[in-house]
């Protein structure tokens, strides 16, 4: 009986060793599964998960991507491994010779892979949708939908969205939609707005930050070299003060769209629009660019002087006057000089719907900054 006993004794033991010896084996393997260098179809692979997307919809969706792991078993592991619960959603990146083990880690982080998008200063918000719509890893949400649209879905307190989203370079997550950047942009543009006009001078003629604004979308359009851009503001808050047109280039080329050639002809001048500021006083009613914060800054901090007129010298600063009459030299100086063939400026028209004689009637304008 001792004897059988202790056969039966041993018998168990090597029985539970070989047991222990194939589950160790079996972990082996798993983690050894865990570290092999998947296989990808390229170099680098991107795939998205959405917000709500179950863990054998984002299996799928890895497999989808290209990534050769069956899905039966990337939900075992992300059990295993207690990732299951704590994946991220948004854009991911796998480059070849990473691990599963890397992949889980990097989906359970959070880790996403980040895209830029510049929006440039002075840019218009056609400018702005066309940029999203060409950048290829962008998730597309606003075709068919018109401007005003697109500004009731930000949040803006306007249907006209021109000015309201900060030009700035933006990162996002591969997948990202082209509303969710866009509101990025409009609560950045109005947190600078919101500062700036907390620092402006007192006495401006400017009754709210959307017509600050305004003027700042003006100064980024107008300025050639960035020391004269509080100079030039002066000039616009001078005339805004006298109630002299501003007479800017700029807000005509805003009002005439897509129309617009290249050329701006005196016919355009006296093309009547909301944003023609030849036939109208005081502000357009709406931003015509998307300022920066120097030109908001400079809106609201116009540098003190007399000066009611600049043209560009041509090298990208301005002569600035205080007087028609030196204004007219600067012209002929600084634009006629070059081979323009226009005659000098006259001075402000009378009527708000007189249209200004220094003009061609065919034929570029001398330049944008040489009548303000």
């Amino acid at each position: 009986m001792p004897k059988r006993h202790f056969s039966l004794k041993r018998t168990l033991a090597v029985s539970f060793i070989a047991l222990m010896l194939l589950a160790l084996a079996g972990i082996g393997a798993a983690v050894a599964y865990l570290r092999m260098p998947l296989s990808l179809p390229s170099d680098k692979v991107d795939f998205v998960i959405d917000e709500g997307t179950t863990m054998r919809g984002i299996a799928l969706r890895i497999r989808e991507a290209g990534i050769d792991v069956p899905p039966e078993v990337l939900i075992a592991y992300a059990r295993i491994t207690g990732t299951e619960r704590r994946i991220k959603a948004g854009g991911y990146e796998v480059v070849r010779g990473e691990s599963l083990w890397t992949l889980l880690t990097r989906l359970a982080r959070g880790d996403v892979t980040q895209r830029e998008i510049t929006f440039i200063e002075g840019w218009n918000f056609r400018q702005i949708r066309a940029a999203l719509r060409r950048h290829p890893d962008v998730r597309q949400t606003l075709d068919g939908l018109d401007d005003a649209a697109v500004a009731a879905m930000v949040g803006a307190s306007t249907s006209h969205p021109e000015g309201l989203f900060f030009p700035d370079t933006y990162l996002f997550a591969v997948g990202s939609s082209d509303i969710d950047i866009l509101r990025r942009a409009h609560r950045a543009q109005q947190r600078e707005l919101a500062d700036v006009w907390g620092r402006r001078h007192e006495s401006l003629p400017l009754g709210s930050p959307y017509e600050a604004l305004i003027l700042a979308s003006i100064i980024e359009k107008e300025t050639g070299l960035h020391t004269d851009r509080e100079r030039i503001a002066g000039v616009f808050i001078n005339r805004l003060r006298l109630g002299m047109p501003l007479q800017t280039d700029p807000t005509v080329i805003y009002g005439l769209g897509e129309v617009f050639d290249g050329n701006l002809r005196r016919r355009d001048l006296r093309a009547d629009t909301p944003w023609n500021t030849y036939t109208r006083r005081g502000l357009p009613p709406t931003p015509i660019s998307s300022p920066g914060r120097a030109s908001l800054l400079a809106a609201v901090q116009p540098e003190p002087h007399k000066f009611l007129y600049f043209v560009s010298r041509g090298n990208g600063t301005s002569a600035f006057s205080e007087t028609l009459d030196t204004h007219n030299r600067n012209v002929g100086r600084y634009q006629l000089g070059r081979g323009q063939t226009s005659p000098p400026a006259a001075p402000p028209p009378g009527p708000v719907d007189a249209a200004p004689a220094d003009v061609p009637l065919e034929g570029a304008m001398p330049s944008a900054e040489s009548q303000p």
